[in-house]
Parts: C-alpha cells; structure tokens; sequence
C-alpha cells in the first residue's frame, strides 16, 4: 500500500482484451467495497483503442496489422505497446471530481518524469479545441496519454507512458484527434539530454509514488 492506501499491483505483458475483461472485475470488486483503491501497472501487446468519437479517418488504414479496439474511455485513438508502461487507476473519486483526478494524474506523471532526471508540463486546452489532457514536453511533445471512464464513481483506464516504443507507430494514425501531435519517449529525451534511460521498473517505482502522494494530497484536502 502507497501513503494513500493506494495499492500497487505489477503485472506483465497483458493482452488488452483480457485486461478489458479484468478492468471489469477490478472496478466491480471497488464498488462493492471488496477492494481499495489500486493501480494496475504492465504492458499490452501492440493494439490502437479508439472511443466511439473517433472519426474514421483519424485511425490506421484497415489493412494495418495492428489490432485496434473500441473501448468506453475519455479521450480518441491511442497507442499501446511494448515500451510503454500502462497504468489502470481504480479508485473511488467521490471526494474529486473527474476534472480533479485528472489533474491529479498528470501532476504526478509530471512529479515521476522529474524525479528521473526530465522536465515535464500539462497544458490547458483552448476553447473549441481538442483536449490537450496528458503530459508534454515543455516544447510540447506528448509523452503521456490519459484516458479514463467514471462508473458509479469508480475509474477505470488511465494512462499510457512511453518509455522506449517504436514511435513510428504514432504515424499510422492520428493520436489523441490532434493532427499535428509529436509523440516523444523517455529514450528519446535521454538521448537528446545525454541521460541513461530509466529502467521500466525504475519508472514503475516513479509513478506508483507519485500517484499515491497526489491521491493523499487531495484526499487530505477535500
């Protein structure tokens, strides 16, 4: 358990579709009291999830080998693959508000990427634009994705961060509805700085500490 009662639990490569059928259970065991609030931490195999908002030329041409999977979360068509560190974020948001704990997620993927060594920003979304909810690069370059769905207010989804994927991926599609996003990486940023790249587990310790020390955070001031 994290400061916040925030439970960690690490898993490996998961197949979205099995984590789809897990998220269920998970976010059905917090309603009923018969778990706390938990981050699921692991990977997917290759797979692009797009919301029912997506437009059709927004996503990869049919004949892409990548699957691609319709889910009920925030957001539009997302990448997830090998070198990304996916986190599912199940917790009770009654004392946040959506928009709070949204916040609160990029705070602490911001807080994460700083104490290993990289400056990180959110941005505010013009009126009439496309949201900008995620973590960038000061020269905005997205580094993180956050999607995530509030069901009896229970969470499910979350985020996706890239650590060392193939970001050429990012050109089959159009990310996150935004045409002229630049998708970056932790291995990018630390060859650019002269940085090692952080271990994927040295990223899962960054996080996990700092999403329970926002999630206490706001409890503490609701």
């Amino acid at each position: 358990m994290g400061p916040a009662g925030l439970e960690r639990i690490d898993l490996g490569e998961v197949p979205y579709e099995v984590a789809l059928a897990d998220m269920t259970r998970w976010v059905t065991e917090r309603k009923e009291g018969r778990a706390g609030d938990r981050l699921f931490l692991l990977t997917h195999p290759a797979v692009i999830t797009y919301t029912a908002r997506t437009l059709a030329g927004q996503l990869p041409d049919p004949r892409s080998p990548i699957t691609l999977f319709e889910v009920d979360r925030g957001g539009h068509a997302t990448y997830h693959g090998p070198g990304q560190l996916i986190g599912h974020l199940v917790v009770n948001v009654r004392d946040l508000g959506p928009r709070g704990l949204v916040r609160r997620v990029e705070q602490a993927l911001i807080n994460a990427l700083g104490s290993l060594g990289f400056e990180a920003v959110r941005r505010d979304t013009p009126r009439g634009s496309e949201s900008l909810v995620g973590v960038w690069t000061p020269d905005h370059r997205k580094i993180a994705s956050i999607g995530m769905r509030i069901s009896g207010s229970v969470t499910s989804h979350g985020f996706a961060l890239n650590i060392a994927p193939d970001l050429d991926v990012y050109s089959t599609f159009m990310s996150c509805a935004l045409p002229d996003v630049r998708m970056t990486s932790l291995a990018e940023l630390a060859e650019e700085s002269g940085l090692p790249t952080p271990t994927e587990t040295q990223v899962r310790d960054a996080v996990s500490a700092a999403l329970a020390t926002e999630l206490t955070a706001a409890r503490t001031h609701s």
